[in-house]
């Protein structure tokens, strides 16, 4: 079962990036992430929250697209990004799968 609620640790640790980063691209892409803030003011993301990082990683790491140019895609055509992050989602799932039945053998 999947979480409701993401701390930006266990966020960063699911996009593979630094704390630091995570919380640049919050503030930068404000009008697509919203994460709540605890009593502490903590941030904590939703899985919504965590797709729509997992797309600017894709554009900013993948692309090559600078912060300008993500939020231009973002704002232009998100659906097609969102198509190619889960297929690249899949697909290095596939991947990993494959790994371990070659180590296996």
């Amino acid at each position: 079962m999947a979480k409701l609620i993401y701390t930006m640790g266990e966020t960063a640790q699911l996009l593979g990036e630094n704390p630091s980063a995570v919380r640049y691209w919050s503030n930068y892409f404000e009008k697509f992430i919203k994460p709540q803030r605890n009593a502490k003011g903590n941030r904590l993301y939703s899985p919504d929250d965590i797709e729509t990082l997992k797309q600017i990683q894709y554009l900013v790491k993948n692309q090559g697209l600078t912060l300008d140019g993500a939020m231009q895609r973002l704002t232009e055509d998100r659906r097609s990004v969102d198509k190619r992050v889960k297929a690249l989602t899949i697909l290095k799932g596939i991947r990993a799968e494959l790994v371990s039945v070659k180590k296996s053998l």
